[in-house]
């Protein structure tokens, strides 16, 4: 990392630590919805305690970060920024394991015939998640790449908007029970909310770039 974080090692470690966390856990996410569409649901399960897990650890190491930043008075002049950028980032990855923990409680079925599409969606989700990480990530390294790796994020989450979009048009043209149909728009548009946050994140780097720059 840059000048922002030259005085302690610790809290680069720390953060980068945090930020494979939310990687991990977009990655046990898109597993954990393939188990579950195939119909393995004891591995689906496993990959949900997974995530919990890695939930329970990034919140340990964002809370570390929070602790250092103020008890060391570190870069009061982007704390405020970094501290956003972090919570921000935790709103991504809680929204994946509530999203899985969601799943295992209602148990949606996924027609066979929506399931490429569906999976379309997890994927557009979790790429627009993995692109905001590396937008963060350069946030702190290296600042002028944060612009390509907002862009990736906006496309993700695009594409994410359109899967859900076309998903949902799908479920709503299928011969299925009302109530059905309304469970599947749900689960989908769950699932496109981490693309979302992930924009979210990116709305607020790019402001926090800005103010770097001044």
């Amino acid at each position: 990392m840059d000048i922002l974080f030259r005085r302690t090692r610790h809290l680069e470690r720390q953060i980068d630590e945090y930020l494979d966390l939310v990687v991990q856990g977009g990655l046990v996410f898109k597993q954990g919805m393939r188990y579950y569409l195939a119909g393995r649901y004891d591995e689906f399960e496993e990959r949900l305690a997974r995530l919990d897990r890695i939930e329970s650890k990034a919140d340990e190491l964002r809370r570390g970060v929070e602790n250092e930043l103020y008890t060391h008075t570190l870069i009061p002049e982007s704390r405020g920024d970094v501290l956003g950028l972090l919570e921000s980032s935790d709103k991504v990855l809680n929204q994946a394991a509530f999203n899985l923990k969601e799943y295992s409680i209602e148990r949606p079925a996924i027609p066979e015939s929506l399931r490429p599409l569906f999976l379309e969606l997890v994927d557009a989700a979790i790429a627009a998640q993995e692109a905001m990480v590396l937008a963060v990530r350069a946030y702190f390294r290296n600042p002028a790449a944060v612009r390509d790796h907002v862009t990736k994020t906006l496309f993700n989450e695009t594409e994410s908007d359109r899967a859900g979009e076309r998903f949902r048009r799908e479920v709503f043209a299928m011969d299925l029970e009302l109530s059905h149909k309304a469970q599947m728009r749900h689960f989908a548009l769950r699932v496109d909310s981490v693309a979302d946050l992930a924009e979210d994140v990116c709305d607020r780097l790019a402001i926090a770039v800005i103010k770097r720059s001044l």
